[in-house]
């Protein structure tokens, strides 16, 4: 490919209106063009980008034992309703009617298409188990795209299907498609991808990981135990406090504490640690605005993931106002009153503690002297809060968790049996009896995976690939293509390249070396190669990579077979 020929400009300014370097550089480098709010076309680097990306993750499914397939991207609502997520996916499913007035849906996953392609031929155990995957364009209508192609809302995925007949065959293939991860990721050069215990959100399931790339700009959290290896994404993490309550339990005391409403504001008025403050953190559930009313510890977090999961529904912040009953700023457990339905709920980092702040449900007053166990018994407790950096392992107990921010570049799922259950599937066992089906899930974002590769491989000048996902292996720059002998020893070069089966990026355009260099820097290509008129005086060619760990004089006799060494080692590696 010579690069005169290459659609899509490079430039230098920063755009604006990217937030993250990987979205710059994949703007300023000629990658992707936006379309619309999270919507982006792909120009020749980034196609070429994701095809190998593709045909790493094609490899690995196929390795365990992966057929590929292909399902539509509009299906029938029909479907959706069979598994009960066409009304419980909210305004992120894109619905719609065709011309003969049918519901349809745009696929933002594919379970149920999975369960209708395979029910009918998967209808005796002989034919278990087995894996169906596709590469497929999705569209899920994020509500706040960001950061280029880390969260869009049209994408590419790779999602896989697997079906067995009993939980321990799911395992078992669960810890290879999991292998089979790992491999995607380290062929692909995404360095610092950690797999971590996940909610599983809408997907349903009891057991799910993410494999998250840690990075600082991140959008999800991660608790890290480095005594013992532990790790969840936040949602999912556990929060374990341990409680020494005070010798003596003072009385329970009314106290004015006039314009406090935050707990920063009652703790400071009353010089008190947030450590002994009991806060309310008020909801509203999405089903029927009843509210919902959460005490946690004053210096903790809510963890929404939890507490939605606990009541098996959404929730939105309250509405507090003179009818409901509240006292906003003010509400406490002793004495609570709330008008129409509503759910009192407590966090575990309540247990055993007394001594307490809290409010009084009276406007400009807060209680001192709150023991749960005293003022307010046969409470139950359950844990709704986030998990803190430095709180206490699960696993290993230490006070050793770290809160790290990552990027999701996949995740994996035991579904169990949520959607071959609900939508009918079943086959008949060794002894003639019915059974359904149970069902594994398995998805990488391409795009996303791309983006991320990016963002932790990259300075200031532009992306750094690695070999094995380059949009091209050798970037072949002739400096001075006016002089006939840099034109000529650089054709040679560039026919040879492609003759030995070098995927390369031919730079003969007649610019500054400066311009050369800096939109060589912007694609990417890990191996360049310089002939310029004071190179050939020395009869060398010049060699450089583009991580600026190799430099040296290639000699053009040999000049072929040391770069395809080159690019062999850099993919092994």
């Amino acid at each position: 490919m010579k690069l005169d020929k290459l659609i899509g400009d490079r430039f230098k300014e920063r755009p604006s209106d990217c937030q993250i370097d990987s979205h710059a550089l994949m703007v300023r480098g000629g990658y992707i063009k936006y379309v619309a709010n999270g919507i982006f076309s792909n120009f020749p680097p980034l196609k070429r980008v994701t095809r190998k990306i593709e045909q790493i993750i094609r490899e690995e499914m196929d390795v365990i034992d992966g057929q590929e397939v292909m399902f539509p991207v509009v299906m029938p609502a029909s479907l959706w309703e069979e598994s009960g997520r066409y009304t419980s996916i909210g305004s992120e499913m894109v619905r719609f009617t065709d011309r003969n007035r049918q519901p349809l849906v745009l696929g933002m996953t594919h379970e149920e298409a999975a369960v209708q392609l395979v029910r009918e031929y998967a209808n005796t155990y002989t034919k278990y188990p087995f894996m169906i995957y596709q590469i497929q364009t999705k569209f899920r209508d994020e509500a706040r795209p960001r950061g280029g192609l880390i969260r869009v809302r049209e994408f590419t995925m790779k999602d896989a299907y697997s079906f067995h007949t009993s939980q321990e065959d799911l395992e078992e293939y669960y810890k290879r498609a999991h292998k089979a991860y790992e491999n995607v990721y380290r062929r692909c050069g995404a360095k610092n991808v950690i797999s971590v215990k996940s909610d599983s959100g809408m997907m349903g399931g009891s057991v799910s990981h993410e494999f998250m790339l840690l990075t600082p700009i991140g959008e999800d959290s991660i608790a890290i135990c480095k005594h013992c290896g532990y790790t969840a994404n936040v949602e999912a993490a556990p929060s374990i406090i341990n409680n020494v309550r005070d010798e003596v339990s003072e009385p329970l005391a009314e106290v004015n504490t006039p314009d406090c409403h935050t707990i920063e504001e009652v703790c400071n008025f009353l010089k008190a640690p947030k450590e002994k403050s009991l806060k309310a953190v008020i909801y509203q559930k999405n089903t029927d605005d009843s509210f919902v009313v959460l005490f946690i510890r004053g210096d903790l977090d809510v963890n929404e993931t939890k507490l939605t999961n606990f009541l098996g529904c959404d929730i939105h912040p309250a509405v507090i106002d003179e009818n409901c009953g509240l006292q906003a700023g003010f509400i406490g457990p002793v004495n609570l009153k709330v008008n129409g339905e509503h759910v009192v709920l407590f966090d575990e980092s309540l247990k055993n503690t007394n001594n307490l702040v809290c409010g009084a449900n009276k406007v400009d007053y807060h209680l001192t002297g709150l023991d749960l166990e005293r003022d307010c018994p046969n409470i139950e407790y359950h844990d709704f809060a986030k998990a803190i950096d430095g709180g206490i392992c699960p696993e290993c107990g230490e006070h050793t968790l770290t809160i790290s921010r990552g990027i999701e570049v996949g995740n994996i799922f035991q579904l169990g049996t949520k959607y071959t259950k609900s939508m009918g599937m079943t086959y008949l066992d060794k002894d003639g009896k019915e059974q359904t089906p149970i069902m594994g899930c398995y998805g990488i974002g391409v795009g996303r995976l791309a983006a991320s590769v990016c963002e932790a491989s990259h300075d200031e000048y532009g992306p750094i690939w690695p070999m094995a996902i380059a949009p091209w292996q050798v970037h072949l720059c002739a400096v001075r293509s006016d002089d006939e002998k840099v034109k000529a020893a650089a054709d040679k070069l560039y026919e040879d390249l492609q003759a030995a089966g070098v995927e390369v990026i031919y730079d003969d355009r007649n610019v500054r070396a400066g311009v050369m260099f800096s939109d060589a820097d912007l694609l990417g290509v890990p191996l360049r190669v310089i002939i310029s008129p004071r190179n050939l005086d020395e009869g060398v060619y010049e060699l450089k990579s583009r991580d600026k760990t190799l430099e040296e004089k290639l000699d053009p006799q040999n000049s072929v077979a040391r770069l395809k060494e080159l690019i062999s080692s850099m993919i092994e590696k």
